[in-house]
């Protein structure tokens, strides 16, 4: 590939119950277009994965949330998993973390149950976005525009429902990073 995202930094903010294909493959393909990607989780050591139905593999973490500073990046992933978003909402170092991303109006990708943090930083309101079908309501009561689409973009907040949507996904966050900064208004479907 054209190393399109060259020299990028991109933090995944995940912790034990990630759904491994939600973490893995956007790190995989983020990588192959020229990024460093870095596993921030709430803890030290390494985190299990969840695989479909049952624990999957360890991945070793890189930095915690004490260590990571959205300075410091371009931009922040958030795997799904039921799990995964459902531990990190009520962190409110993960919280802050993900607050800090929009305020400098850097790239936010959220799949599958994802946005539950963003319900929970309070980035929904008046944005459209999709999910995992059963966080439509959630993200309603919080103001946003649920759609069923692959990938919802909104100024540089990019939203998936599954793992079949990745490969979309991980375009649109290529897409998104070498754009840069964004302003936070209007919406675009893709």
């Amino acid at each position: 590939m054209d190393q399109r995202i060259s020299g990028k930094r991109v933090a995944i903010l995940a912790t034990d119950g990630f759904e491994q294909s939600e973490l893995l493959g956007p790190k995989e393909g983020l990588e192959k277009e020229g990024a460093e990607t870095t596993i921030v989780s709430n803890h030290s050591g390494e985190i299990k994965g969840w695989a479909e139905k049952d624990w999957g593999d360890s991945l070793p973490v890189d930095q915690t949330l004490e260590e990571a500073r959205a300075d410091d990046f371009d931009a922040l992933v958030i795997p799904g998993g039921v799990i995964n978003p459902d531990r990190m909402r009520t962190e409110d170092k993960a919280v802050a973390f993900v607050q800090d991303f929009f305020d400098q109006g850097k790239v936010i990708g959220a799949i599958c149950h994802g946005p539950w943090l963003l319900v929970e930083a309070d980035l929904v309101d008046g944005r459209e976005m999709t999910s995992w079908p059963s966080l439509r309501t959630d993200i309603e009561n919080a103001g946003g525009d649920w759609v069923d689409q692959e990938v919802v973009t909104d100024k540089g907040i990019v939203t998936s429902r599954k793992p079949d949507d990745i490969p979309a996904f991980t375009r649109k966050l290529v897409e998104e990073i070498k754009e840069g900064v964004h302003q936070r208004t209007g919406a675009s479907l893709i």
